[in-house]
């Protein structure tokens, strides 16, 4: 059943977001820049300030989800809340770079580990949470659970660390793709008018809180994962409430409180340097918010233009192939170079790996990505017809 039976689609979806498009790329490059530090032996003392720096790679996911929230619901409005058109819509978004990309990780990982290379990495080190030792057992059934995108979805006591097994970055497209199922079921229940975006807001803030207590309450081996959608659902909200905000101001006091909300549950998940890396997901949101909305403000406009920069709209445009492909690609460098003096391996693979997932995300954003996306283009014009009256 459809939105007509339920739901309410009356508001006209937001336009381009050129600013956020420059975001895009500035998380892309963060994240790859955060894969690739640990592996480095830096000079006493410079270490612990990079990690500083470029440590909170999950920091810059939140934003993605931050991201998603907002770019989900307009695309389901899109669609009428027609739940067909809008999965068939998002699997050509996601899967075609996907499984190009996960079908190019097992063999990497069937080649050997590359810690063995890299002997100034211990066990403990922040390198050893980036890469997997090897293939995962049973093989098959870490498979199947990517191939499906629920391998964010099960607890650890049933096939622990299957987030991360195959392809490390692709836990957060098992996150996108519980978010995409439930959006689904809810908006065409609820519609996109401003009471169902606020509706929508609430439901993921406490879903948010109830993953919280969940985490809180339950035995180790039945926690679930980063990739579990109840654990991410404050940042979905928040993008969310920026789909309100845009609806108009009276949205502006919902938004502050999924703002404080978000910021108060990633300060409760950690403390030190990391709880400032999860408080500052929703504040830089926050700020983009304006930067797309207000860009002419006085005060906004030196981080608007930056964010406008025709560079990092560039890398906004091949900000998913990069965040995917720039692990297995880094990997697959240090096999090659690996076993070299540290300050050499630093020169030549240090390079290497910022530079190759760059080319790569490039190629693949022309080969594979845009024309997929030109197949999500024709279908979104055959679905206008549906909206009109």
């Amino acid at each position: 059943m459809t939105a007509r039976g339920h739901g309410t689609f009356p508001e006209a979806p937001i336009g381009r977001l050129t600013r956020l498009d420059g975001l895009r790329g500035v998380l892309a490059v963060y994240v790859m820049l955060g894969h690739a530090a640990p592996f480095i032996r830096w000079p006493p003392g410079v270490g612990p300030f990079i990690e500083a720096v470029v440590g909170h790679g999950m920091a810059a996911v939140d934003l993605f989800f931050a991201l998603s929230g907002l770019v989900i619901v307009q695309s389901m409005a899109r669609f009428e809340g027609r739940t067909a058109p809008f999965f068939a819509a998002r699997a050509r978004r996601l899967l075609p770079i996907y499984l190009v990309v996960l079908a190019a990780s097992i063999p990497i990982l069937t080649a050997g580990s590359p810690f063995a290379l890299l002997p100034w990495l211990h066990p403990g080190d922040a390198a050893h949470q980036i890469w997997e030792v090897g293939l995962p057992h049973p093989l098959a059934a870490h498979i199947a659970l990517h191939l499906a995108l629920i391998q964010g979805a099960l607890p650890r006591a049933m096939l622990p660390d299957a987030e991360f097994s195959l392809l490390g970055p692709a836990w957060s497209l098992s996150t996108e793709w519980q978010f995409y199922a439930l959006i689904a079921l809810l908006m065409t229940r609820i519609g996109n008018d401003r009471r169902g975006l606020a509706r929508l807001t609430v439901i993921f803030l406490a879903l948010a809180l109830a993953g919280r207590a969940y985490a809180g309450l339950a035995p180790p081996s039945w926690q679930f994962g980063r990739a579990f959608l109840p654990n991410q659902a404050a940042y979905f909200a928040l993008g969310i409430a920026a789909a309100r905000l845009w609806r108009g101001s009276d949205g502006t006091r919902l938004f502050l409180v999924v703002l404080a909300v978000a910021m108060g549950l990633g300060l409760s998940h950690s403390t030190g340097s990391g709880a400032i890396g999860k408080a500052l997901p929703p504040l830089t949101w926050a700020l983009a918010i304006v930067a797309q909305r207000a860009p002419a403000n006085r005060l906004i406009r030196p981080f608007a233009r930056v964010l406008g920069h025709p560079v990092l709209l560039w890398l906004g445009a091949i900000s998913y192939p990069l965040y995917l492909a720039n692990e297995p690609v880094q990997r697959t460098l240090a096999l090659l170079f690996g076993g070299a003096d540290p300050a050499q391996f630093a020169l030549l693979w240090g390079g290497l790996a910022l530079a190759v997932p760059i080319g790569l995300a490039a190629l693949l954003h022309h080969a594979v990505e845009r024309r997929f996306m030109r197949q999500r283009r024709r279908s979104l014009q055959a679905a206008a017809p549906a909206a009109a009256p």
